[in-house]
C-alpha cells in the first residue's frame, strides 16, 4: 500500500481527506472493536451531552434536522453529525445549525491522528470520531448522532447515547445487511440500551425490533402503540402519547412521520421544551435536498429518494403537491440500490425521464437506469447534463424533480449555486 505522510493539523481539508480514504483498507468495514478502542483512549465514549442516536433506512437526516430546530429554539446548544454530504464534507457536522470551518476539522482530525497509534479507521469511523472531538470542545448540551449504515456495528454506536430511534425499516444497503428485513430490524435495534427508551417510528415493524428491546430491557417506544399522530387539516397535526397531547402543530416541510418521531425522542429525553418551542421548531425545520424547491415556473424540485420506501413517500408528496403538473425525473443512482423497484414506484407520476450516469465505483450507469425505462429514451453523462436538458424541455408550469442518491442531488446543487454567483 501506498505510504501517505500524515497532514497537519494546518493542513488543508481536502489533503486530510485524501490521507483518510487511503489509510484503512475499505470504504466500508462495520465492526466497532477498532474505533471502540480509539475512542475509548481519547474519552469519546461517554460525552456530557444527552445524546439521542438515529438509525433507520430513510429519514433519520429529517428526524435529527427536526430535533435540532426544537432543541435550538428552545435554547439548548446542539450538535449534530449526519451523512453523507451533498457538496461540502463540512455538512456532515452541525453545531447550532451551522457548519464549521475547514480548521476545526483539520484540527479534530489530528487529535484523533494522535489517538489512533497503530489502529486503522475507515474515513467514516474517523469522521465520526472526529466530530465526536468536535462536540467535546465545544461543549454542546444536545448531541444528535444519525447512524451510518445499520446500526449494531456502525461507528456511532461506541457512544452510550440516552436515547435511541429508528425512524423506518425497509431493505436497503442489501450487499452489507443482507435482504431479510428481521435481521436488518436487529441490526438497527443493536443501538437499543438497557433501560433506556428506545422509539421505533416504523408501523408494524419485523418482531426483532420490540424481541431485543425486551431481551435488554429497554424501554420501547412504537408508533400506533405508545404514540400517536393524525393530521387535522393540510397546515395542521396532532400528535399525543398516553394522556400527553399536543394539536393544532404546524405541518414541517419534513415528513410528518419523522416529526412524530422526533417528538417522542424528544419527550423521553428529559430536556425542557415547551409547546412554543415545539410549534416554532416544526415551523422551521428545514435540511438541503429533502423536498427542497430551488424556484418555481418550473418548479425545480431536489429530493434524495434512492430506495423504493422513499420513492413512495416522494410520489406522494408530488401526487399532494402538484397534481396535474408534468414531472420531468431526473435520475441517477448507485448500483447497489433496488433500481428497478424505486423507478417502478415512481413511474405513476413521471411523464419524461433523463436518466445520468454517476462516477465513482458504486454508481450506476443511465443504461443501468434505462433498462427499466420507456423505449428510445436519451441517456446523460451526468445529472447536470440531464438537469440542464430537463430545463430546456421543462414548460412554466412543469415540475422538474432530481432524485435518485445524494451524488445526484449534490452534483446538480452544486451546478445550480454556481449559476446563481
Amino acid at each position: 500500500m501506498t505510504q501517505y505522510s500524515i497532514p497537519q493539523a494546518t493542513s488543508p481539508l481536502t489533503v486530510w481527506l485524501d490521507y483518510l480514504s487511503h489509510i484503512h483498507t475499505s470504504a466500508i468495514d462495520l465492526g466497532l472493536e477498532r474505533v471502540q478502542t480509539v475512542a475509548e483512549k481519547a474519552q469519546l465514549t461517554r460525552p456530557s451531552a444527552t445524546v439521542i442516536t438515529v438509525a433507520g433506512t430513510n429519514g433519520k437526516g429529517s428526524t435529527c434536522a427536526l430535533m435540532e430546530s426544537i432543541l435550538l429554539q428552545a435554547g439548548y446548544s446542539v450538535g449534530v453529525y449526519s451523512s453523507p454530504h451533498l457538496i461540502r464534507y463540512n455538512e456532515r457536522v452541525r453545531i447550532n445549525g451551522h457548519e464549521l470551518p475547514d480548521s476545526k476539522h483539520t484540527e479534530a482530525f489530528a487529535y484523533i491522528e494522535t489517538q489512533r497509534g497503530n489502529t486503522t479507521l475507515s474515513l467514516f469511523e474517523f469522521g465520526t470520531l472526529a466530530a465526536l472531538r468536535l462536540f467535546q470542545t465545544e461543549q454542546v448540551e444536545v448531541i444528535l448522532l444519525e447512524v451510518g449504515l445499520g446500526g449494531r456495528l456502525d461507528a456511532t454506536n461506541v457512544v452510550e447515547h440516552d436515547v435511541s430511534v429508528i425512524t423506518s425499516l425497509a431493505i436497503d444497503h442489501v450487499d452489507w445487511l443482507g435482504d431479510d428485513i428481521n435481521v436488518i430490524g436487529f441490526e438497527k435495534a443493536g443501538i437499543f440500551r438497557s433501560g433506556k427508551p428506545a422509539i421505533c417510528g416504523q408501523p408494524s415493524p419485523p418482531a426483532t425490533v420490540a424481541a431485543h428491546a425486551d431481551d435488554i430491557s429497554a424501554t420501547f417506544y412504537q408508533v400506533g402503540i405508545q404514540y400517536h399522530y393524525e393530521t387535522l387539516s393540510s397546515s395542521s397535526w396532532r400528535w399525543r402519547s398516553g394522556s400527553f397531547e399536543l394539536s393544532d402543530l404546524p405541518i414541517p416541510t419534513l415528513p410528518l412521520a419523522n416529526a412524530a418521531t422526533a417528538l417522542m425522542a424528544l419527550g423521553c429525553s428529559g430536556l425542557d421544551i415547551s409547546d412554543i418551542d415545539v410549534s416554532e421548531g416544526l415551523r422551521k425545520a428545514n435540511l438541503a435536498g429533502r423536498m427542497q424547491v430551488l424556484q418555481t415556473q418550473p418548479t425545480i424540485l431536489l429530493d434524495v429518494a434512492h430506495n423504493p420506501h422513499s420513492a413512495h413517500y416522494l410520489v406522494s408528496q408530488l401526487e399532494q403537491r402538484y397534481p396535474q403538473q408534468k414531472v420531468h425525473m431526473v435520475l441517477g443512482m448507485l448500483h447497489d440500490k433496488d433500481i428497478k423497484s424505486t423507478i417502478e414506484a415512481l413511474t405513476p407520476v413521471v411523464k419524461a425521464w433523463y436518466p445520468a450516469s454517476l462516477s465513482g465505483p458504486r454508481a450506476a450507469s443511465s443504461q443501468e437506469l434505462v433498462r427499466y425505462l420507456p423505449p428510445t429514451q436519451s441517456e446523460y453523462l451526468c445529472p447536470v447534463d440531464a438537469f440542464e436538458a430537463a430545463l430546456t424541455k421543462a414548460q412554466s408550469n412543469d415540475v422538474i424533480v432530481v432524485a435518485g442518491s445524494f451524488h445526484t442531488v449534490g452534483e446538480v446543487l452544486e451546478h445550480w449555486q454556481g449559476k446563481g454567483e
